[in-house]
């Protein structure tokens, strides 16, 4: 069965490259008023709520997307119908990079909470990159960090016991700029994410809880001050 998701946006305007208030963290870091110059096609600042996708898997690749907030998932169908999460994007992160590659995109991309991006159609990277070598340097960077990113997400999510998963999950989504704090998603999200059932991922968070290696911080169970770093790095 294929995951059920929408396909609505905000259109919020042409972004402002030169403007942008985390350039220095997105696929435009390195390019000068020349590169600007060459820019003629609109590159579109968009919204998308909880739940909302950005495109879906096998669907026609006609555009990347820088993340300039929030969190995105990137889901993808398993042989017998299960949706699998097989990775997550945050703020700097490019959406959408193998379709530099081919002509179909190999996930759905949908958002895990509100965020805002920007719509790169394919035919202004495809130019830049030919006359820009900042591009190409910052394609490859981010082509290499995605890679990076999917072989240790395979590598702490997939493999060892249902503690250690989630434990894993726990650390690798503290934030970047307060480690002390970890924001999770819905039972089932993480389920998808670990290949674990509902019941036994709501069961580890819940015995990280009352060891007090994890404090929840909001009604729904989504914030968790990480109390005991140590211990979800030895389960």
């Amino acid at each position: 069965m294929m995951i059920s998701i929408k396909t609505e946006s905000a259109w919020r305007g042409t972004s402002d490259c030169r403007q942008c208030g985390i350039r220095d963290m997105v696929l435009f870091a390195d390019l000068n008023e020349h590169d600007f110059s060459r820019i003629h096609a609109p590159i579109d600042d968009l919204e998308y709520a909880q739940g909302d996708a950005l495109y879906a898997e096998a669907g026609a690749a006609q555009a990347i997307f820088t993340l300039r907030s929030g969190m995105v998932k990137l889901v993808r169908s398993t042989l017998d119908g299960r949706p699998r999460i097989v990775r997550v994007l945050r703020a700097g992160d490019v959406i959408g990079l193998e379709a530099l590659a081919g002509a179909r995109y190999d996930t759905d991309a949908v958002a895990l909470t509100p965020v805002s991006v920007c719509r790169i159609p394919l035919n202004v990277i495809q130019k830049l990159a030919s006359g820009s070598p900042r591009l190409h340097g910052q394609l490859m960077n981010k082509w290499q960090r995605a890679l990076k990113d999917a072989d240790d997400w395979l590598a702490d999510m997939n493999f060892g016991t249902a503690r250690q998963r989630v434990a894993n999950l726990v650390l690798k989504m503290r934030s970047p700029s307060n480690p002390d704090m970890s924001v999770l998603f819905s039972r089932e999200d993480m389920g998808a994410m670990l290949d674990l059932k509902l019941e036994t991922v709501s069961r580890e968070i819940s015995r990280l809880v009352r060891e007090e290696v994890i404090k929840p911080l909001d009604k729904q169970g989504r914030i968790y001050r990480v109390q005991q770093p140590q211990c979800l790095s030895s389960a």
